[in-house]
C-alpha cells in the first residue's frame, strides 16, 4: 500500500469515551497516519454524558467518519488495506459480537474484517469485574489473533492527573499498533 497508513477506530457503548477521544487526537497529530472511525449508538450516549461533548465533534478528529448501519462502508471490505484497528473502548456487548462473529454493524463487521485478514486488532475493554462469559469471549478473540487490552492504571511514570493516566493508556494502546510517541516516561526512564 502507498500512502498513508490507514487505521480503523471503532468506539462503542461503554465508559471512558475520553480514552478513543485522546488516541484520536494523538493520531490525528501523525500526518502519516489516516483515521478511519466509527462509533456506535450506545458510543454517542457515553460521549454526550462522560465526555461533555457532541460526537460530531469526536467525528471531527478522524479523516474519515462512517454510520454504524452502514455495512457498505469501505471499512467493511478486507480489500481496503488497513494497518489495523482499535476499539476504544469496547464494552462487553461488542467484545460478545466480535468473539461470535455477529457482525451485525459497521464496528463489529470492521473487526471482523480485521481478525480475517490478520491485521492487528486490538480490544481496549471496558468492565469490572469480570464474570466467566466475558473471559471466555475474552480468551475466543485472543486466540482468533485480537489483543485485549484492558485499561489498567500504571503509576511507574508518575502521573499527576487524570490526563497522564490516560495519556498513559493511549501510549501503551499506540505501542500495540506500532506508532511511535511520547505520551509518558518508559519504565527505567521515569526514577
Amino acid at each position: 500500500m502507498t500512502g498513508p497508513r490507514r487505521l480503523v477506530v471503532g468506539m462503542s457503548g461503554s465508559s471512558a469515551p475520553q480514552i478513543g477521544i485522546a488516541l484520536l487526537d494523538v493520531l490525528r497529530q501523525h500526518r502519516d497516519i489516516e483515521t478511519h472511525l466509527v462509533i456506535s449508538e450506545g458510543a454517542c450516549r457515553s460521549i454526550r454524558l462522560e465526555a461533555g461533548t457532541d460526537p460530531d465533534r469526536v467525528r471531527e478528529l478522524a479523516d474519515a467518519s462512517y454510520d454504524p448501519r452502514d455495512l457498505a462502508a469501505p471499512i467493511s471490505s478486507g480489500s481496503f488495506i488497513t494497518d489495523g484497528m482499535v476499539v476504544v473502548p469496547c464494552s462487553m456487548r461488542t467484545l460478545a459480537a466480535i468473539a461470535t462473529g455477529n457482525s451485525a454493524d459497521l464496528l463489529t463487521r470492521a473487526a471482523d474484517v480485521a481478525l480475517k485478514e490478520r491485521r492487528r486488532l486490538v480490544l481496549v475493554t471496558r468492565e469490572a469485574p469480570l464474570n466467566l462469559i466475558h473471559i471466555r469471549n475474552m480468551e475466543t478473540v485472543t486466540l482468533a489473533g485480537a489483543t485485549v487490552f484492558p485499561p489498567v492504571l500504571a503509576f511507574y511514570h508518575h502521573p499527576r492527573t487524570i490526563d497522564d493516566i490516560v495519556a498513559h493508556v493511549v501510549g501503551k494502546v499506540l505501542d500495540q499498533l506500532g506508532v511511535p510517541h511520547k505520551l509518558f516516561d518508559r519504565w527505567g526512564t521515569a526514577q
